[in-house]
């Protein structure tokens, strides 16, 4: 089996790691994607900076950068897994993602760092939840 784990560097992405790795641990035969989409730069982005390829590298690096607490976790589990930063529309590409690698379930956080999409109704989790063609587990955050 393999888990799609989107992960944005918020405490509940990586919630979602422990919980797909609890999974595994107690015996589900299963390796990960781990992946970050970040979102296309901004008009303000474009008109500041004017190198394309600067933006581009940045965003990049961001994404491996929101990757690496998952990874540590992954690592000290003995999880096999392989890395993806994409980017676009977070829901949309993490579905292209999930087939891209021909995944069986994603595990993900209920909601995100993005403050304006955990704002709408319509958000990542719940986007992916209902478009997915595959099985999504939403990992809820700790109400204590």
């Amino acid at each position: 089996m393999k888990i799609l784990l989107p992960v944005d560097g918020s405490e509940l992405s990586l919630e979602a790691v422990r919980f797909a790795i609890r999974m595994v641990l107690a015996g589900l035969r299963a390796d990960a994607v781990l992946a970050n989409v970040q979102e296309p730069a901004n008009l303000y982005e474009l008109l500041m900076v004017h190198d394309p390829e600067l933006i581009n590298r940045a965003s990049a690096d961001a994404g491996l950068h929101a990757l690496q607490p998952a990874q540590e976790l992954l690592d000290a589990a003995g999880v096999q897994y392989e890395c993806e930063v994409a980017k676009g529309d977070p829901a949309h590409t993490i579905i292209d993602i999930a087939e891209r690698f021909a995944c069986d379930l994603v595990v993900m956080g209920a909601r995100g760092n993005s403050a304006v999409r955990s704002a709408m109704l319509g958000s990542v989790s719940n986007e992916v939840l209902h478009a997915s063609p595959i099985p999504v587990m939403i990992v809820k955050p700790d109400q204590a």
